[in-house]
């Protein structure tokens, strides 16, 4: 299995001669190395994949949530904006959520698609989709070529040691001029990046997360899939008061505190719009089109 850093020099997103140590643990482990590519600032970790069986069953969730805390805030306000992001690709259209987890995001859009299901390893989500009438299949192999409008991902093609073969899976299942859109960390994030924070950095690394992109190593390797216009844009998940919690007490949850009284809508609007003149958002948005 190829990992991830051969990938990234295929593409030319990274080399030996530009690696450098990024970190020398992640969160969850004290033994994998964090590198990051001086060049093109990528960053990635070299020669290590918890396999498949970790996704199948599920467990790493709960380790996730110990560590992080709840994920409601996020599930549900990630899920609105996808579904009103997405809703050019969606409506009207058979689509599929490549790594749909708990079906969040195609509760949210099923009554305005021609058709829609997911991929998913975790079994219990894929029995629980099933039982609600959500096709959920656990293999791309099970859909046949040419029978998708769209394919959407959401954090989840970092997860993946050798992500060309399933980005051309994904190209298989789309029909001509069909549409993927594709959502994951951004290795440019403010809180990394600027403000060069430690406490974040020792949170948000994670052995599962293989490669955080930038936008232009993320352009490149939908290009490498034989994905076609690739638009690559900017997308803020957690807002101000979170940063803001980050720098005065190293720990996460200010968009859950009283902090949060500073999130208006206009102010979440202005801070995502400012984030990306400075291409410092915490996570990147792709789209690009299937060949016609």
């Amino acid at each position: 299995m190829t990992n991830i850093f051969e990938t990234l020099s295929v593409i030319g997103a990274a080399s030996e001669a530009h690696r450098e140590v990024f970190a020398t643990g992640t969160r969850d482990r004290d033994d994998v190395v964090v590198y990051r590519d001086s060049q093109s600032g990528v960053i990635y970790i070299d020669g290590f994949y918890g396999g498949d069986e970790i996704y199948e069953e599920g467990g790493y969730r709960e380790v996730n949530l110990a560590k992080t805390g709840s994920r409601d805030y996020e599930i549900t306000r990630d899920a609105l904006r996808r579904a009103s992001a997405c809703k050019p690709f969606v409506c009207g259209r058979h689509i599929v959520d490549f790594g749909c987890g708990d079906g969040s995001f195609l509760r949210q859009v099923q009554q305005e698609t021609a058709s829609c299901g997911g991929v998913e390893l975790q079994r219990d989500y894929v029995q629980a989709l099933r039982s609600e009438g959500i096709a959920c299949h656990t293999s791309l192999a099970e859909l046949e070529d040419g029978s998708m409008d769209t394919a959407l991902s959401f954090h989840v093609l970092e997860h993946l040691p050798d992500p060309l073969p399933v980005l051309r899976d994904l190209r298989r299942v789309l029909k001509p001029g069909g549409f993927l859109v594709i959502e994951v960390p951004h290795a440019g994030d403010m809180l990394l990046r600027e403000l060069k924070s430690d406490a974040f950095k020792a949170f948000t690394l994670w052995s599962q997360h293989l490669v955080l992109h930038t936008r232009d190593s993320l352009r490149r390797l939908l290009t490498a899939s034989g994905f076609e216009n690739a638009i690559v844009e900017g997308v803020q998940r957690y807002p101000l008061s979170n940063h803001l919690t980050w720098l005065s007490d190293g720990r996460p949850g200010g968009h859950k505190s009283a902090l949060a009284a500073l999130d208006t809508p206009d102010l979440l609007s202005a801070y995502e719009a400012a984030l990306n003149r400075i291409d410092a958002t915490d996570t990147l948005l792709a789209v690009a089109r299937n060949p016609g």
